[in-house]
């Protein structure tokens, strides 16, 4: 059956440069591919145009949806129908919860099955999980296959409800080709942390971390890769440690500017935490890219993290706001090259073994392909 059917692959972003694992679904998937966007409910189709046609059809759905704030919109779910139907599509891939959610009725009614990829705040977060609450229970009744990005979001997902038989644990992949092991042997002191800067990737966390590093190693560095909220505060946060000399802050840098810059690195780091709002991460792409180019990771115990990285193996893990240990594990890469090439080296076999962005997508394939009746 492979390539002869109809996909419609849902996501909320037209593109987001955080959200490259959607991309390789959207490029690795089988199936004559069809891709829709534009928020929880998809607004266009795949030809960038709006899924309402009608000029009125556009007015009521806005008014319904700007002024009286409505979740379920009739002319907008029939827009979907009529689409789903028009396309002959055979199954529908949503990305996120809250997407998947918002379209099982309209899934429903096109007698199309639905598979909904969860990725973190959809299932972590405590004000989404409870405004599309209902919802929810109605796509996990209907559904063919809800996948998770790590064991701990797979058991969350059954706590709310999801069938344990259709619920699947596929992290996230990696293109081990684009990220090959590369030589740290010569490496100085220097680490990599690249990501939003953001509650639940607690960047201040890292930087006092870190000044506990530089009292021990005056010429260790940090480069923090990235922007977000916090990028201001932790920029401060810098200042007033004194640590502007030892910690660069490069801004959002391009893929191959990223992997240009790990070539002289000694480790990945990044202090993820549950944030107060319930937030989690699934796993996070930059820590399995890291570990495909050979890069030990020093990180927490969180979330998709914990089978990431095999703990004394690939790299080493604290309990979420442990900065002293942080540091202390930090400094115990910075003591020992010979240790950071050899959890380098295992990290990018863990990660050709485990996490190739094929097995991950002939995984998905085989999930869409069992849903077709």
């Amino acid at each position: 059956m492979s390539g002869e059917y109809n996909l419609c692959i849902i996501k909320p972003n037209k593109s987001a440069f955080s959200e490259t694992f959607i991309q390789a679904h959207i490029d690795g998937l089988a199936g004559n591919k069809k891709v829709l966007y534009g928020g929880a409910f998809p607004v266009y189709d795949h030809q960038d145009k709006t899924l309402i046609r009608s000029k009125l059809g556009l007015l009521s759905y806005l008014i319904q949806k700007k002024i009286f704030k409505r979740e379920n919109i009739g002319v907008r779910t029939r827009a979907l129908i009529d689409y789903l139907t028009a396309q002959k599509i055979d199954v529908v891939f949503a990305e996120y919860g809250m997407v998947g959610a918002s379209v099982t009725e309209a899934c429903r009614l096109a007698k199309v099955p639905l598979i909904i990829h969860f990725h973190g705040a959809d299932v972590f977060h405590r004000e989404t999980v409870a405004r599309y609450r209902e919802l929810y229970q109605k796509a996990f009744a209907y559904g063919s296959a809800f996948i998770a990005v790590s064991a701990e979001m797979a058991e969350a997902l059954k706590q709310m409800g999801a069938p344990a038989d259709k619920v699947y644990n596929a992290s996230c992949g990696v293109n081990t080709r684009e990220f090959p092991l590369l030589d740290i042997s010569a490496s100085q002191k220097n680490f990599l942390f690249v990501g939003r800067f953001v509650e639940k990737k607690s960047p201040a966390s890292l930087v006092k971390a870190f000044k506990i590093v530089v009292n021990k190693y005056p010429d260790a560095k940090l480069w923090m890769v990235g922007r977000g909220p916090l990028f201001n505060d932790t920029k401060k946060l810098i200042a007033q440690e004194g640590l502007e000399n030892n910690i660069i802050l490069p801004g959002v840098l391009k893929p191959a500017e990223i992997r240009e810059l790990m070539k002289t690195m000694r480790a990945f780091v990044q202090h993820s935490v549950t944030a107060a709002d319930g937030d989690k991460e699934g796993t996070p792409l930059t820590v399995l890219e890291a570990s495909a180019s050979g890069l030990p990771v020093v990180s927490t115990r969180h979330s998709g993290i914990k089978e990431a990285v095999i703990e004394g193996v690939t790299g080493l893990l604290v309990n979420e706001y442990d900065i002293t240990g942080m540091a202390e594990k930090m400094m115990t890469l910075a003591a020992s090259l010979e240790l950071a090439v050899k959890f380098g080296k295992a990290g990018h076999e863990h990660m050709v073994n485990n996490y190739d962005i094929n097995l991950r997508i002939a995984l998905l394939d085989d999930v869409i392909q069992n849903s077709i009746v």
